[in-house]
């Protein structure tokens, strides 16, 4: 381990000491917060909690850890996921829960990447090395459609379109309670959480989303939802459904009732992209790809179902 000092720019007084540790270190914020949690960071001497505010001028001490291994692709079957559609150019994954994208620092689960490749499927290169190919993310609780580009123009098209928000993301949840309105949208700039890792939330200091959402079917305790993203950020249709007080069932983390989703079945939250479109990268043509719901959302929706039966 090495140890770094320096004094911080005026520019960044009143910083949370780990937003100063990622912008003058180069380091995420979430291991700039882990740094700070074991002890590493000192301001003008005294021990810095990762939450402590930083004042210009002030001198901080921080114990660098040993650089990480760089992440690389690991070819390893992923049971469960479905190939959709597949050219030379894109192939269409229908991902289950339980798998990441690609691979990332403190994730050992499987990912969508390492099983393609397991399953001998070419991708592109372009990308960071364990990420070569992905042009957009699903979380790894959230199950659904999902476009890799195994061309290299292909890759290079995807990446522009999606984030120049030309893409059709179309996801369908289902949510505590009923909003209302029944149709709406939501726009609330959505930044990671000041006091919980990994987690985010409605921020006016966060990046700019839009959340479009349509009711489909109305329960007593519940409402079927198809979302439409506009933008694209972490956790966004999760984070702004809670922010309505309306959080995704099952959803714990973000508030959801743990007796409601125990009473469905869920353990993790009611959430799937049901429906991906974009312009094709090659052909130039509009292509569409669903995902129909996987058996843990369908038990879910089937009791609701039967119960407003009765």
């Amino acid at each position: 381990m090495t140890e770094r000092s320096f004094l911080i720019p005026e520019g960044l007084d009143g910083e949370r000491i780990d937003a100063a540790l990622s912008r003058l270190l180069g380091l995420s914020r979430s291991k700039a917060a882990q740094i700070a949690a074991e002890g590493g960071v000192h301001i003008d001497g005294a021990l810095a909690q990762k939450s402590s505010r930083v004042t210009g001028g002030a001198r901080v001490d921080v114990i660098m850890p040993e650089p990480e291994k760089p992440l690389s692709i690991v070819a390893d079957p992923v049971p469960g996921m479905k190939i959709l559609y597949e050219d030379p150019a894109i192939i269409v994954v229908d991902k289950p829960i339980g798998v990441a994208a690609h691979a990332a620092a403190g994730w050992s689960g499987p990912t969508v990447i390492g099983g393609l490749a397991a399953a001998g499927h070419k991708i592109a290169t372009s990308g960071a090395a364990e990420r070569q190919g992905i042009v957009h993310r699903l979380d790894v609780g959230t199950s659904g459609v999902m476009v890799v580009a195994k061309g290299e123009h292909a890759y290079s098209v995807l990446k522009r379109a999606f984030k120049q928000r030309e893409v059709d993301k179309t996801y369908h949840a289902l949510v505590q309670g009923l909003p209302d309105p029944v149709v709406g949208t939501i726009e609330a700039s959505i930044g990671r959480h000041p006091r919980r890792d990994g987690l985010y939330a409605v921020r006016s200091e966060g990046k700019h989303a839009i959340t479009h959402y349509t009711l489909l079917e109305a329960f007593r305790s519940a409402s079927l939802l198809e979302i439409d993203l506009e933008t694209g950020r972490t956790h966004q249709i999760r984070v702004h459904m809670s922010a309505t007080k309306h959080p995704c069932c099952g959803d714990l983390p973000y508030g959801a009732d743990p007796v409601l989703a125990q009473r469905l079945g869920l353990e993790r939250q009611w959430l799937h992209a049901v429906r991906l479109g974009f312009v094709h990268p090659e052909s130039g043509e509009y292509v569409e790809f669903e995902s129909q719901y996987p058996a843990d959302l369908q038990n879910a929706l089937d009791h609701l179902r039967a119960a407003a039966g009765e």
